[in-house]
């Protein structure tokens, strides 16, 4: 199968918006995304050692998605906060974090996967609130693949771009999709959550899913999108 369904979602580090931290009402959102694969973004505590306040062994229990292996200690569930999940018929094939350039700390992770001899690489990203320190993050995201292997490729996370367009100038080979505005998840007006296709990848379609639980369950709402993979 040459499609697939990618999700993005900021989980504030599971806390909703009624100021609970409900690691399983997350999960419970996750499953009715229907994704095969899924970046999450603040799946980590910020201090610290940076703990999971996502727990892998919830993820295990309460859902079919195997999480990518990309902390480097033994209790984060991601890098910078930033982790990926895959489900039943997807496989890793190889991982790379990338710290990023910018004022604040951020990183990526990019990750080759296949399902059914179908090969793609995802590059999950939360971006920095600067204009210029996203630029620069996106030049560092290319210039990493750029001595990897060719893939069709999606960067997908939270761009932290308040404008309806522009702001992607250093991405000159990708489309950028908003499905819509994700933030703030009680009133919606920014569309900060994206999808950058790159070659080779076409949009299929994509949505904000606004339910009762997502509503409440972080200040973002998850994005869902269907591409197809040239093979």
């Amino acid at each position: 199968m040459d499609e697939f369904t990618l999700a993005s979602w900021n989980i504030r580090k599971c806390v909703g918006l009624d100021r609970k931290r409900d690691p399983l009402r997350i999960l419970r959102g996750l499953n009715g995304l229907g994704a095969d694969v899924v970046a999450l973004q603040e799946a980590d505590r910020r201090l610290g050692r940076r703990p999971a306040a996502l727990p892998l062994w919830m993820i295990k229990s309460e859902t079919d998605y195997t999480p990518i292996g990309a902390g480097r200690n033994d209790v984060s569930l991601g890098w910078h906060g930033n982790a990926v999940l895959l489900g039943p018929d997807v496989e890793c094939r190889g991982v790379q974090v990338l710290d990023l350039p910018g004022l604040e700390p951020r990183g990526a992770i990019i990750a080759d996967i296949v399902r059914d001899g179908v090969d793609m690489r995802i590059v999950a990203v939360h971006l920095g609130l600067l204009s210029r320190s996203r630029g620069q993050q996106y030049r560092a995201i290319l210039d990493r693949m750029s001595r990897m292997g060719d893939r069709p490729t999606v960067i997908l996370g939270d761009f932290n771009e308040w404008g309806a367009a522009g702001g992607f100038s250093a991405l000159p080979d990708y489309e950028v999709y908003a499905p819509g505005a994700t933030f703030h998840a009680s009133r919606p007006v920014a569309a900060l959550d994206r999808f950058a296709l790159g070659p080779r990848v076409t949009l299929r379609d994509a949505a904000v899913v606004e339910t009762s639980l997502t509503r409440v369950a972080s200040d973002h709402l998850p994005i869902t999108a269907r591409v197809k993979v040239a093979v």
